[in-house]
């Protein structure tokens, strides 16, 4: 079977199209190829057609500028249009910039679209998630205090019906629509919009209905469609590999014709993995950073604060605390304080890319050999008085194996926080804890690192983007564009890659096996037609082309 299109819309930095395109099938060949990938943000999309870009060249390997750039061998990006204009051209035909609702985007996917269909016929995926800001838990409840706005008029709200209407207009094979796992829960003019969007996916109007199948169901066997209940759509990503306590929504649509001659509801479902990935096997070994100091910064400052942090935390009460968990804690400090009495590392260019201690298809993944320093892995600046805070929140990881709450901090470790002692921020300061799966990497870690911390005391700061990016599964060599503060919301809002992959495997499945029983009953059909007059019979490839 030949390579399926897909058609990703909303697509962030192209996390669901990178698990799609690096899916292989059993004789090593891509199962699958994008063929437009559309996104509105500016850093996002220039990350999106910088990977197309790349993707031009997975049989020969990535250009050796490319990995120039990324080693910092040259400083500046090259301009890879004139370099190399015909993969070029390719990957900006394949991807777009547009704001999904728009008159100028409609009209064009519109014609693409029908495009796509006059080429490739019903043998295509479409992916996307549309934006879920005003779907998420967090959002909602950052919106609860904000008497201005009105979840009613929120447009947002509303992009899934240009997702239905992509559906309906490419009568894909099978569709694939994630979201947050608040949008089970969220209500517009008081009504469930989830349940109203499943009725849409099943019939979006076109002349093709779909069944909706779950990859993750509650009870493995649960009939399709109405049958199943909102929450047989959440996958739980740590239950298959994914170093991230990461909750999201898929809904996979298979269109009938499809679904009525495969058993796509079993071939869908993901067998969850017999090992948990944790945070240490991901970032355990990546190269020691420094934290920036946000005002006046320079190594002897970090050292000068590491050791006012380390002579804060000597006198802490450490009441609660068994014996053996004393020890951890004092053990944590005196690291801290080796590193502050030595030499400070960098916090930005750092020599290493040593491959993440997970199982070998992860690692096989992430790790690229040609990388010489990790990209999009520099430190961020944290104010001084933080640094305290953090190496307390890593000691105390470290000694209790769970991240600190509020009421376990030390009165003159307290930050001048109205609410500090109101549990409404009991998690203010959380430490990614080194043998379990992170939290949720969201978009929010572009605004507050206090809820990505690093687990090693050693480096008192939070995470990089690379670490985050690490955790999400995007391979080493994957760069993300822009500012520091947009490729942590692009490495927030995407979808694990590797978990991506997983799903890709489940679709091209339900896909080939389809077509292996159209094809058997095409050939069925003309081994009965053999023996009859030879007026009126239909070849082969006209049935074919018919069917």
């Amino acid at each position: 079977m030949s390579s399926i299109p897909v058609v990703d819309l909303f697509s962030g930095p192209g996390g669901l199209a990178e698990g799609f395109a690096g899916y292989r099938d059993a004789t090593g060949q891509p199962g699958f190829r994008i063929a437009l990938s559309v996104e509105m943000e500016e850093s996002a999309y220039q990350t999106l057609l910088l990977r197309a870009f790349l993707r031009r060249f997975l049989s020969t390997g990535f250009p050796s500028e490319y990995y120039d750039f990324l080693n910092g061998d040259t400083r500046e990006e090259p301009d890879w249009a004139k370099r190399y204009p015909e993969q070029w051209q390719a990957a900006v035909h394949e991807t777009r910039q547009l704001r999904l609702g728009t008159s100028e985007a409609t009209a064009f996917l519109t014609a693409r679209l029908q495009q796509l269909r006059d080429q490739f016929g019903d043998q295509i995926v479409l992916l996307g998630g549309p934006p879920c800001q005003s779907y998420s838990l967090v959002g909602r409840a950052r919106n609860v205090g904000n008497p201005k706005y009105d979840a009613n008029t929120d447009e947002r709200q509303l992009l899934y019906q240009e997702y239905v209407r992509a559906l309906r207009d490419l009568q894909p094979a099978v569709a694939v629509m994630e979201n947050v796992k608040g949008v089970l829960s969220a209500r517009h003019h008081g009504k469930p919009i989830f349940r109203h969007i499943l009725r849409c996916l099943r019939d979006p109007g076109g002349e093709k209905r779909y069944r909706l199948c779950a990859l993750a169901p509650l009870e493995a066997g649960r009939p399709l469609n109405d049958q199943l209940e909102p929450r047989d759509f959440l996958v739980r990503a740590e239950d298959y590999g994914i170093p991230q306590s990461r909750h999201r929504v898929f809904v996979v649509c298979v269109r009938e014709d499809i679904a009525l001659e495969v058993s796509a509801d079993s071939l869908l479902q993901m067998e969850k993995t017999a090992s948990t990935v944790t945070v240490a096997d991901m970032i355990g070994d990546m190269p020691v950073l420094r934290s920036r100091i946000s005002r006046g910064d320079s190594e002897a400052m970090w050292r000068y604060a590491l050791n006012r942090a380390c002579d804060q935390l000597r006198r802490v009460p450490r009441s609660g605390m068994t014996d053996r968990e004393k020890q951890r804690f004092q053990y944590a400090l005196v690291e801290a304080r080796l590193a502050a009495s030595e030499p400070a590392p960098p916090y930005h260019g750092a020599n290493g890319a040593s491959p993440p201690t997970c199982a070998n298809h992860l690692r096989d993944w992430i790790h690229d050999k040609k990388l010489k320093t990790l990209p999009n892995n520099d430190t961020r600046g944290h104010m001084a008085d933080d640094l305290a805070r953090y190496l307390f929140a890593a000691a105390f990881a470290r000694a209790k194996k769970r991240s600190p709450h509020s009421s376990d901090f030390p009165a003159e470790l307290a930050p001048n926080h109205a609410n500090w002692r109101s549990g409404k921020f009991g998690d203010r300061f959380r430490v990614q804890l080194s043998g379990r799966p992170s939290s949720t990497v969201t978009s929010h870690i572009s605004k507050d690192g206090h809820y990505y911390i690093h687990p090693d005391p050693r480096q008192c700061r939070s995470l990089t983007v690379r670490e985050a990016a690490r955790l999400q599964t995007f391979p080493d060599n994957y760069f993300f564009c822009g500012g520091r503060t947009r490729q942590y919301v692009q490495v927030g809002n995407a979808v694990p890659p590797f978990l991506a992959q997983q799903i890709a495997a489940r679709v091209w499945h339900v896909i080939e096996r389809f077509n292996r029983s159209r094809h058997q009953t095409l050939e069925g059909s003309a081994e009965g037609q053999r023996g009859q007059p030879q007026a009126g019979r239909v070849s082969v490839p006209e049935m074919a082309g018919t069917a």
